[in-house]
């Protein structure tokens, strides 16, 4: 396992604070919890200072760890276990980039390339405009799709290196990539589309009554028995 810490104190922010809206929704999910089991609120708190900030800070872990009574390094030690817990700055389009073995074999090292290239030579390090960081991430779950990538909470599949290159292209021009594959093809379907039961007898009803059972094979004759067999 990768040891994994806060970012450095000169790069923590000098406070952290919950929006007014995010504060009133930890208030509630808090109180979802019996007198004494407040703690089990941990990992919700945590992943949502992450959404409103986009990266776990020092300060945010004191934070949440004075709203439930526990110690500081028992927040620190659940938010440094979790790699979906991103313990540096982000940009705002984070790029994770899956490399485990099906999407490697479907060409993620160019994918990766295109992220080097256009994002930065290192992962986990912001772009000069501060829009973008990338890093590699294991199994996203859709192998049949590979290779893919996820950037926020959306997927997108079918990709490759010159359509990771767009895709970064079009993000920082403000524009909008659909979630999804990127080939054209429609979920997880075959491209071109489905190629089985596609016969439309299968659904209007004409096949019925059309259907011949297989005669079964004739059965094999007895095989004599040896002289001497019981």
């Amino acid at each position: 396992m990768s040891l994994r810490r806060l970012a450095p104190p000169e790069i923590q922010p000098a406070s952290f604070a919950f929006s007014a809206q995010n504060a009133d929704w930890a208030k509630a999910t808090i109180a979802k919890y019996p007198q004494g089991r407040q703690a089990s609120a941990v990992i919700s708190l945590l992943w949502r200072g992450q959404e409103q900030e986009g990266w776990v800070s020092h300060p945010m872990v004191e934070s949440i760890a004075k709203m439930l009574s526990m110690p500081f390094i028992r927040v620190l030690e659940v938010a440094t276990f979790y790699t979906m817990f991103n313990l540096e700055p982000v940009g705002t389009y984070l790029v994770q980039v899956c490399t485990t073995t099906p999407c490697w074999l479907r060409g993620s090292d160019a994918v990766v390339a295109a992220c080097k290239t256009h994002i930065h030579p290192h992962e986990k390090t912001l772009s000069a405009d501060g829009k973008f960081s990338w890093m590699e991430v294991e199994c996203l779950g859709a192998c049949v799709n590979a290779p893919m990538l996820q950037i926020g909470n959306d997927f997108y599949e079918d990709i490759d290196g010159p359509i990771t290159e767009r895709m970064i292209a079009d993000l920082r021009a403000g524009k909008t990539v659909k979630p999804g594959p990127q080939n054209g093809r429609a979920s997880s379907e075959p491209q071109g589309g489905a190629d089985t039961l596609s016969d439309g007898a299968l659904y209007d009803g004409s096949i019925i009554g059309k259907y011949v059972p297989i005669a079964p094979p004739p059965a094999e004759p007895p095989k004599p028995k040896p002289p001497g067999a019981a």
